[in-house]
């Protein structure tokens, strides 16, 4: 099936909160378990400038989502953008974070003024961490005992993608 990605609306809210009650999305992730509806139709609803959202689709279904953040509230960091990516376990492995992860690389490159990409990846997530290399993406180092995920504090990579040529 054809992935197509597009912007996300806040009418997309129930495809957020159901990729963030899969286990692997959570787990892959900094998103708590068992998101409610309305934490997402607001959030979708007032995003702030400057985050850039987007989801994947298969056919009317939303099977992923991914965005660019601002790094920090300051502008000396306005060159930099944190990237985040979302897929379900049923869609993993299927082109889907390889879509969502060029579109993001694509629109920050032709437009918008950032010269670094930036990312945290759990050191276990091989499959996420082969797609991120795909890109440009470089371990940077590792923070160690970064995040709690299920239970245990668990370590993750820094990497982060250079833009060739700044603007």
């Amino acid at each position: 099936m054809d992935i197509t990605v597009r912007r996300a609306e806040p009418g997309d809210f129930e495809g957020f909160c159901r990729i963030f009650s899969d286990e692997s999305a959570q787990s892959g992730t900094l998103q708590l378990p068992m998101p409610t509806r309305e934490h997402w139709r607001k959030r979708l609803s007032d995003t702030p400038e400057g985050h850039y959202i987007f989801v994947a689709c298969a056919g009317d279904e939303i099977v992923g989502n991914a965005g660019l953040h601002p790094s920090a509230p300051t502008p000396r960091r306005a060159h930099a953008l944190i990237l985040g990516v979302a897929v379900p376990s049923p869609w993993q492995g299927r082109g889907v974070g390889k879509a969502l992860v060029g579109t993001l690389v694509d629109f920050a490159d032709r437009w918008l003024p950032v010269t670094r990409l930036e990312l945290t990846v759990f050191t276990d997530n091989a499959r996420a961490i082969a797609l991120y290399r795909g890109f440009g993406f470089e371990v940077e180092g590792t923070h160690r005992q970064y995040a709690l995920r299920d239970g245990r504090l668990a370590d993750v990579l820094a990497m982060a993608r250079l833009k060739a040529k700044a603007p």
